[in-house]
C-alpha cells in the first residue's frame, strides 16, 4: 500500500515537473545566452520607424493580435502567398494590414547579430508591445520562446479573427472562443486609440447596415455630423480612404472610449461595445480617468501573446519572416 502511494506521488510529481519544464520554454530568459540583446534590438529598430512614421504603432499593435488570434503566436501572419496558397495576410479580414516590411526590417536587425535564433513570432510580439509604449501607451513582459509556422492560409484569418461588422453578442462569443471574457474584449478594442482605419471597414456602418446597400443605410446610433462627415471621406464604394480612429490618432488615451460613449464608433463592432449587456458601463469606466484601463490592457496583451504558440522543436526559425525557409 505505502509503495502504490510513494509510487502515486513520484508520478504526479514527475508529471507537476514536466509541465513545469514545458512552461519554462516561453519565458522571459529564453534568449539570455543565445541572444540576449534580441529586445533592445527590436526596441531601438521599432523607435527608428516610429520617428519616422508614428501612425505605424497601430500597425505593429494589429499585426501581433492578428497573428495570435488565428492558430496561436505563431508569426503566420507574416507570410506571403504563393501561387498555390493564398496566406492570412491577403484574407478579408486583414485588408490592408500593415507593419509587415518593417517586421522583415527589424528581423534583419536581429539576424545580423543572432543569426537563425530569434522567431518572426517573437519579434512581432516584442515589437507590438514597444510601439503601444511608444504611442505612450502601457508596458507588459512578454514571455519569448515561440517557433515560427510553416502554415498560412486566408481561410482561417476569415474565419477565426472578428469582422468589423459584429454585433456585440457576435464579439463577445469570437473573444471568448479563445479564452476573453466580454470586459476582456472591450479592453482589447481599446487599442483602436491609436492609428487609422479604411473606409472598407467602415463602409458597413455607413450604407449597409441592416443590408440595404444604400446611401441611406447608416447605423442610426451614430452621431449624424459624425456620419456624415464619415461620409465625405468615405463615399460608397470607396475602400481605400483613410481615417484616424480619434482625434489623437499617435497617442494611446482615452479618446477612443470617448468617441464611442458620443456614438462616434467608426465600425460597427466600435459602436456595439455600448449597445450589449455591461458594454455602456463598461465603457464608461474604462474612459474614467485614473481608470484600470491600462493594466487591464496589459493584462489582455500578456494573456494575448501567450495564445497557442509553437515550442520547440515544432515549427523553425524563418530567416526572414515573408518567407518560409
Amino acid at each position: 500500500m505505502a509503495s502504490a502511494i510513494l509510487g502515486s506521488t513520484v508520478l504526479v510529481s514527475f508529471f507537476l515537473l514536466l509541465a513545469s519544464l514545458c512552461d519554462a520554454q516561453l519565458s522571459t530568459s529564453y534568449y539570455d545566452s543565445t541572444c540576449s540583446q534580441a529586445a533592445q534590438i527590436v526596441q531601438n529598430e521599432v523607435t527608428n520607424i516610429l520617428q519616422s512614421n508614428p501612425n505605424l504603432a497601430a500597425g505593429f499593435l494589429r499585426l501581433h493580435f492578428h497573428d495570435c488570434w488565428v492558430n496561436g503566436c505563431d508569426g503566420s501572419v507574416t507570410i506571403k502567398s504563393t501561387s498555390d496558397n493564398t496566406a492570412e495576410m491577403d484574407g478579408n479580414v486583414n485588408f490592408q494590414l500593415r507593419a509587415i516590411p518593417e517586421i522583415d526590417q527589424i528581423k534583419a536587425a536581429v539576424e545580423a547579430e543572432c543569426p537563425d535564433t530569434v522567431s518572426c513570432a517573437d519579434i512581432i510580439a516584442l515589437a507590438a508591445k514597444e510601439a503601444t509604449v511608444y504611442a505612450n501607451g502601457p508596458s507588459w513582459t512578454v514571455a519569448l520562446g515561440r517557433r515560427d509556422s510553416r502554415v498560412s492560409r486566408a481561410n482561417d484569418a476569415d474565419t477565426q479573427l472578428p469582422f468589423p461588422v459584429l454585433p456585440f453578442s457576435g464579439l463577445v462569443d469570437n473573444f471568448a472562443n479563445k479564452g476573453f471574457s466580454a470586459r476582456e474584449m472591450i479592453v482589447l478594442s481599446g487599442s483602436h486609440t491609436i492609428g487609422h482605419t479604411h473606409c472598407n471597414g467602415i463602409g458597413p456602418n455607413l450604407y449597409n447596415y441592416t443590408g440595404q446597400d444604400s446611401l441611406t443605410d447608416t447605423n442610426p446610433n451614430l452621431d449624424t455630423t459624425f456620419a456624415d462627415d464619415l461620409k465625405n471621406t468615405c463615399p460608397k464604394g470607396n475602400r481605400f480612404n483613410i481615417v484616424d480612429m480619434d482625434s489623437s490618432p499617435n497617442s494611446f488615451d482615452s479618446g477612443y472610449f470617448d468617441g464611442v460613449l458620443a456614438n462616434k464608433g467608426h465600425m460597427i463592432t466600435d459602436d456595439e461595445l455600448i449597445r450589449g449587456p455591461s458594454g455602456d458601463s463598461i465603457v464608461q469606466s474604462l474612459a474614467q480617468p485614473g481608470s484600470s484601463w491600462y493594466s487591464e490592457f496589459s493584462a489582455g496583451m500578456a494573456k494575448m501573446s501567450q495564445l497557442g504558440p509553437l515550442l520547440s522543436p515544432d515549427g523553425e526559425i524563418r530567416k526572414t519572416c515573408q518567407v518560409i525557409n
